[in-house]
């Protein structure tokens, strides 16, 4: 780990958000939510960009189950890199799989590169969508889907009170935007069939599902794994977000669009 390298995911972080979600995922709903986004978009024998790849687990699914020719899933933080290749050895798709850690800003891949582009939950650490969506544009062939969920901003001004105390207690580089700055990003970049399905009432009562967990069934196993202080705060932050999603201030969204073939 180089000083300036990004590390917001640690051990015990990892370790709980792989509890609650699955091995290899770090966002709610594991490959049912992957296989809700990608419906109807064919990934057999493709090439395919996940922006974002966290734990990897996305890319293992994408290869097991959607018959991707190959994934090249990118991250700024190493230590989740390496942790993806470890994965991917682990099921035996290391061949059909590249990480490669890269550096916030412009996607380092020529023009045309891949024939889908996906990210699970990952843009909100990405602040400037309008920049994103003409790159994601750029490195897309032509007739290409870009096709991804992510957590959406429920307003386009200040969050509530609420809404900022779980930013705060949640404590991670979040760059939060509204459907509809979503919308005009695809529709600037040049994207059309452009969709986008709102899952905050799904996600409301897996929340809270995921709250009772927490502090029930899970709470002894994760507490001498990760210790009772760091659990409790965590807790803390489920209950804070499950009270912004029930304002409609926090919304898990499911992302479409294509670049005109």
């Amino acid at each position: 780990m180089t000083e300036n390298s990004i590390q917001e995911y640690d051990d015990d972080l990892i370790a709980l958000l792989e509890t609650l979600w699955g091995e290899g995922f770090m966002s709610p709903g594991g490959t049912a939510e992957v296989d809700r986004y990608l419906a109807g978009v064919s990934l057999a024998g493709r090439s395919v960009l996940d922006i974002g790849c966290g734990l990897g687990g996305v890319d293992i699914h994408l290869v097991r189950q959607h018959g991707a020719r190959s994934v090249v899933g990118i991250d700024v933080e190493p230590g989740l890199i390496q942790r993806c290749e470890r994965l991917a050895q682990k099921y035996d798709v290391a061949a059909l799989i590249r990480f490669v850690c890269v550096e916030p800003g412009p996607l380092p891949f020529d023009d045309a590169s891949f024939e889908t582009v996906t990210s699970k939950d990952s843009i909100i650490h990405i602040p400037d969508k309008k920049a994103l969506a003409a790159d994601v544009y750029r490195v897309l062939e032509p007739g290409g889907w870009f096709a991804a969920s992510d957590w959406l901003a429920g307003y386009d001004g200040e969050p509530s009170p609420e809404m900022r105390a779980y930013l705060e207690a949640e404590g991670l580089d979040f760059g939060l935007a509204s459907a509809s700055a979503y919308l005009q990003a695809m529709e600037a970049a040049g994207f059309t069939e452009i969709e986008i399905v709102d899952r905050n009432d799904w996600y409301r009562k897996q929340a809270r599902h995921e709250r009772e967990q927490l502090g029930g069934a899970l709470y002894q196993g994760l507490a001498s794994r990760v210790g009772t202080e760091f659990l409790g705060h965590e807790i803390d932050v489920w209950d804070k977000m499950i009270i912004a999603l029930d304002q409609g201030q926090l919304r898990p969204t499911h992302l479409r669009c294509r670049k005109p073939g």
